[in-house]
Protein backbone atom coordinates (compact mmCIF):
# COMPACT_ATOMS: atom_id res chain seq x y z
CA UNK A 1 0.00 0.00 0.00
CA UNK A 2 2.80 2.43 0.96
CA UNK A 3 4.71 1.56 -2.21
CA UNK A 4 1.59 2.22 -4.27
CA UNK A 5 1.09 5.65 -2.69
CA UNK A 6 4.75 6.61 -3.22
CA UNK A 7 4.54 5.47 -6.84
CA UNK A 8 1.40 7.53 -7.41
CA UNK A 9 3.01 10.63 -5.91
CA UNK A 10 6.10 10.16 -8.09
CA UNK A 11 4.10 9.98 -11.29
CA UNK A 12 1.95 12.94 -10.26
CA UNK A 13 5.07 15.06 -9.65
CA UNK A 14 6.63 13.91 -12.92
CA UNK A 15 3.51 14.90 -14.83
CA UNK A 16 3.86 18.48 -13.62
CA UNK A 17 7.33 18.82 -15.17
CA UNK A 18 7.61 19.47 -18.89
CA UNK A 19 10.23 20.42 -21.42
CA UNK A 20 9.92 23.43 -23.69
CA UNK A 21 12.31 22.62 -26.51
CA UNK A 22 10.28 23.86 -29.49
CA UNK A 23 8.67 27.20 -30.22
CA UNK A 24 4.89 27.55 -29.96
CA UNK A 25 3.00 28.32 -33.13
CA UNK A 26 3.32 31.94 -34.22
CA UNK A 27 6.27 32.77 -32.00
CA UNK A 28 9.20 34.89 -33.11
CA UNK A 29 12.21 32.57 -32.83
CA UNK A 30 15.62 33.70 -31.66
CA UNK A 31 18.47 31.30 -32.40
CA UNK A 32 22.19 31.35 -32.97
CA UNK A 33 21.39 30.00 -36.42
CA UNK A 34 18.17 29.17 -38.21
CA UNK A 35 15.85 31.46 -36.28
CA UNK A 36 13.95 34.56 -37.30
CA UNK A 37 16.63 36.63 -35.52
CA UNK A 38 19.98 35.86 -33.94
CA UNK A 39 19.66 38.35 -31.07
CA UNK A 40 16.96 38.91 -28.49
CA UNK A 41 17.10 42.65 -29.09
CA UNK A 42 16.28 42.19 -32.78
CA UNK A 43 13.27 40.04 -31.92
CA UNK A 44 12.02 42.66 -29.44
CA UNK A 45 12.47 45.37 -32.06
CA UNK A 46 10.22 43.36 -34.38
CA UNK A 47 7.31 43.45 -31.92
CA UNK A 48 4.33 45.65 -32.68
CA UNK A 49 3.91 48.40 -30.10
CA UNK A 50 0.33 49.08 -31.18
CA UNK A 51 -1.24 45.61 -31.55
CA UNK A 52 -3.48 44.39 -28.71
CA UNK A 53 -2.83 40.75 -29.65
CA UNK A 54 -0.56 38.52 -27.56
CA UNK A 55 2.96 38.39 -28.97
CA UNK A 56 5.44 35.62 -28.20
CA UNK A 57 9.22 35.31 -28.42
CA UNK A 58 10.94 31.93 -28.12
CA UNK A 59 14.70 31.88 -27.48
CA UNK A 60 16.71 28.80 -28.34
CA UNK A 61 19.67 27.48 -26.37
CA UNK A 62 22.73 29.67 -26.15
CA UNK A 63 24.43 32.60 -24.48
CA UNK A 64 23.34 36.01 -25.75
CA UNK A 65 25.67 38.81 -24.71
CA UNK A 66 23.48 41.88 -25.12
CA UNK A 67 21.40 44.42 -23.26
CA UNK A 68 17.68 44.02 -23.97
CA UNK A 69 15.16 46.84 -23.65
CA UNK A 70 11.47 45.88 -23.89
CA UNK A 71 9.26 48.94 -24.52
CA UNK A 72 5.66 49.46 -23.47
CA UNK A 73 3.24 47.44 -25.62
CA UNK A 74 -0.53 47.48 -26.09
CA UNK A 75 -0.99 43.71 -25.77
CA UNK A 76 0.42 40.85 -23.70
CA UNK A 77 4.01 39.72 -24.23
CA UNK A 78 5.34 36.22 -23.48
CA UNK A 79 9.05 35.41 -23.63
CA UNK A 80 10.04 31.74 -23.40
CA UNK A 81 13.54 30.41 -22.91
CA UNK A 82 14.27 26.91 -24.13
CA UNK A 83 14.39 24.57 -21.16
CA UNK A 84 14.52 20.95 -20.17
CA UNK A 85 12.15 21.57 -17.25
CA UNK A 86 9.60 24.39 -17.22
CA UNK A 87 8.94 24.05 -13.48
CA UNK A 88 12.36 25.23 -12.34
CA UNK A 89 15.35 27.33 -13.31
CA UNK A 90 17.76 24.39 -13.11
CA UNK A 91 17.08 23.15 -16.64
CA UNK A 92 17.32 26.53 -18.34
CA UNK A 93 19.32 26.59 -21.58
CA UNK A 94 19.25 30.31 -22.37
CA UNK A 95 21.71 32.79 -20.87
CA UNK A 96 21.19 36.52 -21.33
CA UNK A 97 24.26 38.32 -20.06
CA UNK A 98 25.93 41.71 -20.15
CA UNK A 99 28.20 43.89 -18.03
CA UNK A 100 27.40 47.57 -17.58
CA UNK A 101 28.24 49.65 -14.51
CA UNK A 102 26.53 52.77 -13.23
CA UNK A 103 29.66 54.77 -14.07
CA UNK A 104 29.00 54.04 -17.76
CA UNK A 105 25.40 55.34 -17.91
CA UNK A 106 23.16 58.03 -16.43
CA UNK A 107 21.13 55.92 -13.95
CA UNK A 108 20.96 52.43 -12.48
CA UNK A 109 18.03 51.34 -14.67
CA UNK A 110 20.27 51.74 -17.71
CA UNK A 111 22.75 49.20 -16.33
CA UNK A 112 20.21 46.36 -16.47
CA UNK A 113 20.83 43.42 -18.76
CA UNK A 114 17.06 43.05 -19.19
CA UNK A 115 14.98 46.26 -18.97
CA UNK A 116 11.28 45.48 -19.10
CA UNK A 117 8.79 48.34 -19.54
CA UNK A 118 6.00 46.13 -20.92
CA UNK A 119 2.96 45.75 -18.68
CA UNK A 120 1.14 42.40 -18.84
CA UNK A 121 4.31 40.49 -19.71
CA UNK A 122 5.49 37.02 -18.70
CA UNK A 123 9.09 35.82 -18.83
CA UNK A 124 9.92 32.11 -18.54
CA UNK A 125 13.15 30.20 -17.97
CA UNK A 126 15.79 32.80 -18.75
CA UNK A 127 19.11 33.08 -16.94
CA UNK A 128 19.70 36.83 -16.74
CA UNK A 129 23.02 38.10 -15.43
CA UNK A 130 24.94 41.31 -15.01
CA UNK A 131 28.52 40.08 -14.85
CA UNK A 132 30.13 43.42 -13.95
CA UNK A 133 30.85 42.17 -10.45
CA UNK A 134 31.80 43.67 -7.12
CA UNK A 135 33.99 46.46 -8.49
CA UNK A 136 31.10 47.96 -10.46
CA UNK A 137 28.83 48.62 -7.49
CA UNK A 138 25.31 49.22 -8.89
CA UNK A 139 24.89 46.89 -11.86
CA UNK A 140 21.43 45.40 -12.48
CA UNK A 141 20.43 42.11 -14.05
CA UNK A 142 16.70 42.98 -14.30
CA UNK A 143 14.86 46.29 -14.23
CA UNK A 144 11.09 45.72 -13.96
CA UNK A 145 9.29 48.98 -14.68
CA UNK A 146 5.64 48.07 -15.30
CA UNK A 147 2.65 46.36 -13.73
CA UNK A 148 1.39 42.80 -14.15
CA UNK A 149 4.83 41.42 -14.88
CA UNK A 150 5.60 37.78 -14.09
CA UNK A 151 8.95 35.99 -14.01
CA UNK A 152 8.81 32.20 -13.81
CA UNK A 153 11.68 29.72 -13.52
CA UNK A 154 14.26 32.44 -14.12
CA UNK A 155 17.73 33.09 -12.75
CA UNK A 156 18.70 36.66 -11.91
CA UNK A 157 22.30 37.05 -10.84
CA UNK A 158 24.57 39.97 -10.04
CA UNK A 159 26.34 41.58 -7.11
CA UNK A 160 24.82 44.91 -6.08
CA UNK A 161 21.23 45.79 -7.10
CA UNK A 162 20.52 42.59 -9.03
CA UNK A 163 16.75 43.14 -9.31
CA UNK A 164 14.95 46.47 -9.49
CA UNK A 165 11.26 45.80 -8.78
CA UNK A 166 10.10 49.35 -9.33
CA UNK A 167 6.44 49.84 -10.27
CA UNK A 168 3.04 48.14 -10.30
CA UNK A 169 2.10 44.56 -9.46
CA UNK A 170 4.84 41.97 -10.01
CA UNK A 171 5.35 38.26 -9.31
CA UNK A 172 8.53 36.20 -9.19
CA UNK A 173 8.01 32.44 -8.87
CA UNK A 174 10.21 29.36 -8.88
CA UNK A 175 13.22 31.55 -9.55
CA UNK A 176 16.76 32.15 -8.32
CA UNK A 177 17.67 35.70 -7.25
CA UNK A 178 21.31 36.11 -6.29
CA UNK A 179 23.55 38.96 -5.18
CA UNK A 180 25.29 40.70 -2.31
CA UNK A 181 24.23 44.30 -1.65
CA UNK A 182 20.58 45.49 -1.68
CA UNK A 183 19.98 43.04 -4.49
CA UNK A 184 16.17 43.15 -4.35
CA UNK A 185 15.28 46.83 -4.35
CA UNK A 186 12.88 49.45 -5.68
CA UNK A 187 10.43 52.15 -4.66
CA UNK A 188 6.83 51.60 -5.73
CA UNK A 189 6.14 47.98 -6.71
CA UNK A 190 3.92 45.50 -4.90
CA UNK A 191 5.95 42.35 -5.50
CA UNK A 192 5.21 38.75 -4.51
CA UNK A 193 8.18 36.35 -4.41
CA UNK A 194 6.89 32.78 -4.39
CA UNK A 195 9.06 29.68 -3.93
CA UNK A 196 12.22 31.60 -4.82
CA UNK A 197 15.79 30.62 -3.95
CA UNK A 198 17.43 33.77 -2.63
CA UNK A 199 21.18 33.28 -2.64
CA UNK A 200 23.90 35.46 -1.13
CA UNK A 201 27.53 35.55 -2.22
CA UNK A 202 30.77 35.96 -0.34
CA UNK A 203 32.51 39.31 -0.37
CA UNK A 204 30.85 41.83 1.92
CA UNK A 205 31.41 41.78 5.68
CA UNK A 206 27.83 43.01 6.16
CA UNK A 207 25.02 43.45 3.64
CA UNK A 208 21.26 43.33 3.13
CA UNK A 209 19.09 41.34 0.76
CA UNK A 210 16.32 43.91 0.30
CA UNK A 211 16.31 47.69 0.11
CA UNK A 212 12.75 48.89 -0.27
CA UNK A 213 12.34 52.61 -0.93
CA UNK A 214 8.61 53.11 -0.40
CA UNK A 215 8.29 56.87 -0.72
CA UNK A 216 5.52 57.72 1.76
CA UNK A 217 2.78 56.35 4.01
CA UNK A 218 0.40 56.40 1.03
CA UNK A 219 2.77 54.64 -1.38
CA UNK A 220 1.46 51.09 -1.93
CA UNK A 221 4.87 49.44 -2.29
CA UNK A 222 5.20 46.11 -0.47
CA UNK A 223 7.63 43.21 -0.95
CA UNK A 224 6.56 39.78 0.31
CA UNK A 225 8.97 36.84 0.16
CA UNK A 226 6.82 33.73 0.59
CA UNK A 227 7.69 30.02 0.94
CA UNK A 228 11.23 30.71 -0.25
CA UNK A 229 14.76 29.83 0.86
CA UNK A 230 17.69 32.03 1.89
CA UNK A 231 21.20 30.56 1.84
CA UNK A 232 24.73 31.00 0.52
CA UNK A 233 25.11 30.59 -3.24
CA UNK A 234 26.72 27.38 -4.43
CA UNK A 235 30.49 27.52 -4.03
CA UNK A 236 30.37 30.57 -1.74
CA UNK A 237 31.70 30.52 1.81
CA UNK A 238 29.56 33.10 3.62
CA UNK A 239 30.24 33.71 7.29
CA UNK A 240 27.45 33.28 9.82
CA UNK A 241 25.46 36.47 10.40
CA UNK A 242 26.83 38.35 7.38
CA UNK A 243 23.47 39.23 5.87
CA UNK A 244 20.32 41.04 6.94
CA UNK A 245 16.87 40.51 5.47
CA UNK A 246 16.63 44.18 4.64
CA UNK A 247 17.53 47.77 5.28
CA UNK A 248 15.28 50.78 4.62
CA UNK A 249 16.15 52.78 1.53
CA UNK A 250 13.46 55.14 2.79
CA UNK A 251 11.85 55.54 6.19
CA UNK A 252 8.62 53.97 4.86
CA UNK A 253 10.18 50.73 3.64
CA UNK A 254 7.83 47.72 3.77
CA UNK A 255 9.02 44.11 3.51
CA UNK A 256 7.74 40.78 4.84
CA UNK A 257 9.47 37.40 4.90
CA UNK A 258 7.00 34.61 5.62
CA UNK A 259 7.15 30.80 5.68
CA UNK A 260 10.72 31.05 4.42
CA UNK A 261 13.69 28.86 5.37
CA UNK A 262 16.87 30.75 6.32
CA UNK A 263 20.35 29.46 7.06
CA UNK A 264 22.71 31.10 9.52
CA UNK A 265 23.97 33.55 6.89
CA UNK A 266 21.18 35.78 8.29
CA UNK A 267 22.17 37.90 11.27
CA UNK A 268 20.20 37.29 14.47
CA UNK A 269 18.98 40.92 14.38
CA UNK A 270 17.28 40.15 11.09
CA UNK A 271 17.09 43.78 9.94
CA UNK A 272 19.43 46.75 9.95
CA UNK A 273 19.52 50.53 9.55
CA UNK A 274 20.18 52.23 6.24
CA UNK A 275 23.29 53.83 7.78
CA UNK A 276 24.45 55.15 11.14
CA UNK A 277 23.96 58.75 9.99
CA UNK A 278 20.59 58.05 8.31
CA UNK A 279 18.90 55.08 9.99
CA UNK A 280 15.50 55.51 8.24
CA UNK A 281 13.82 53.28 10.82
CA UNK A 282 11.16 55.60 12.26
CA UNK A 283 8.28 54.47 10.01
CA UNK A 284 9.44 51.17 8.54
CA UNK A 285 7.34 48.00 8.28
CA UNK A 286 9.74 45.07 8.60
CA UNK A 287 7.81 41.88 9.29
CA UNK A 288 8.27 38.12 9.66
CA UNK A 289 5.86 35.23 9.95
CA UNK A 290 6.46 31.50 10.31
CA UNK A 291 10.04 31.42 9.10
CA UNK A 292 12.32 28.47 9.85
CA UNK A 293 16.00 27.60 10.03
CA UNK A 294 18.93 28.99 11.99
CA UNK A 295 18.61 32.39 10.34
CA UNK A 296 15.06 32.84 11.61
CA UNK A 297 16.12 32.74 15.25
CA UNK A 298 17.37 35.44 17.57
CA UNK A 299 16.30 38.73 19.09
CA UNK A 300 15.28 40.85 16.12
CA UNK A 301 15.86 44.57 15.63
CA UNK A 302 13.53 46.77 17.69
CA UNK A 303 12.04 48.36 14.56
CA UNK A 304 10.86 44.98 13.20
CA UNK A 305 7.98 42.72 14.20
CA UNK A 306 6.87 39.11 14.09
CA UNK A 307 3.21 38.91 13.10
CA UNK A 308 0.53 36.35 14.02
CA UNK A 309 -0.98 35.71 10.57
CA UNK A 310 0.45 35.49 7.07
CA UNK A 311 -0.31 38.00 4.33
CA UNK A 312 -2.14 36.57 1.31
CA UNK A 313 -1.17 36.98 -2.31
CA UNK A 314 -4.49 38.72 -3.00
CA UNK A 315 -3.63 41.34 -0.38
CA UNK A 316 -0.47 42.18 -2.31
CA UNK A 317 -1.54 41.69 -5.94
CA UNK A 318 -5.28 42.35 -5.72
CA UNK A 319 -8.33 40.13 -5.93
CA UNK A 320 -7.92 39.71 -9.70
CA UNK A 321 -4.33 38.43 -9.51
CA UNK A 322 -5.25 35.10 -11.12
CA UNK A 323 -6.22 36.96 -14.30
CA UNK A 324 -2.58 37.69 -15.12
CA UNK A 325 -0.40 35.44 -12.91
CA UNK A 326 0.54 31.96 -14.15
CA UNK A 327 -1.14 30.09 -11.30
CA UNK A 328 0.64 26.80 -12.11
CA UNK A 329 3.67 28.29 -10.34
CA UNK A 330 1.74 29.41 -7.25
CA UNK A 331 1.54 26.18 -5.24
Amino acid sequence: MVKSVISSLFFAATALAATRMTAPSGAIVVAKSGGDYDTVSAAVAALSTTSTDTQTIFIEEGTYDEQVYVPALKGKLIIYGQTEDTTTYTGNLVNLTHAIALADVSNDDETATFRNYAANSAVYNLNIANTCGQACHQALAVSAYASEQGYYGCQMTGYQDTLLAETGYQVYAGSLIQGAVDFIFGQHARAWFHDCDIRVVEGPTSASITANGRSSETDTSYYVIHKSTVAAADGNDVAEGTYYLGRPWSQYARVLFQKTSMTNVINSLGWTEWSTSEPNTENVTFLEYGNTGAGSKGTRASFSERIDEPVSISTILGSDWEDWVDTSYIV
